[in-house]
């Protein structure tokens, strides 16, 4: 089966909850990085945190790509998406409850998550987020591309927001 790789980031400014997540899905990540810069995707997220953006960045574009019939290959630098599939059992057998048997944050896109990797066949494999860029392989330059994509788009959010006292 061919793969589709898709790489996700996202960026948050905690103060005003709002975040920029980008995605990248190639099935030749070897194109250049000129090429492959020109097919990352960026958008706006609200009300959201740095582990809810994550999420909310992958469902994206996982609902962008849902058409393919290739197995996915999904890179992140996010340890909370990587842990998640681990945590399966517990939070569905205590139905995403805390002991004060309240919702945990985040329980919704928890579920949407694994409903999504239940209906998708793909893999989720994590790379170094932050490392120099002579230690890079090709999958850890197009994961880049989307960090700084992400970034970037958050800066230009900052420079055109008044600020907050």
């Amino acid at each position: 089966m061919d793969e589709l790789k898709l790489f996700t980031d996202g960026s948050v400014n905690t103060r005003s909850k709002v975040g920029y997540g980008a995605y990248l899905a190639v099935s030749d990540p070897g194109q250049s990085l000129a090429f492959l810069r020109t097919c990352v995707v960026v958008k706006r997220f609200e009300n959201t945190s740095s582990t809810k953006l994550e999420l909310e960045t992958l469902l994206w574009a996982m609902n962008d790509i849902r058409e393919t019939e290739k197995k996915v290959v999904v890179y992140t630098d996010s340890q909370n998406i990587m842990g998640l599939r681990g945590r399966r059992d517990r939070l569905e057998q205590t139905d995403y409850r805390s002991k004060n048997n309240e919702y945990i944050a985040n329980h919704l896109i928890y579920q949407a998550f694994y409903g999504m990797i239940d209906r998708l066949a793909c893999d989720l494999v994590k790379v170094c987020g932050h490392q120099a860029s002579d230690k890079k392989n090709k999958l850890e330059m197009c994961f880049t591309l989307v960090d700084r994509a992400s970034r970037k788009a958050l800066r230009r959010f900052a420079a055109c927001s008044p600020p907050s006292y």
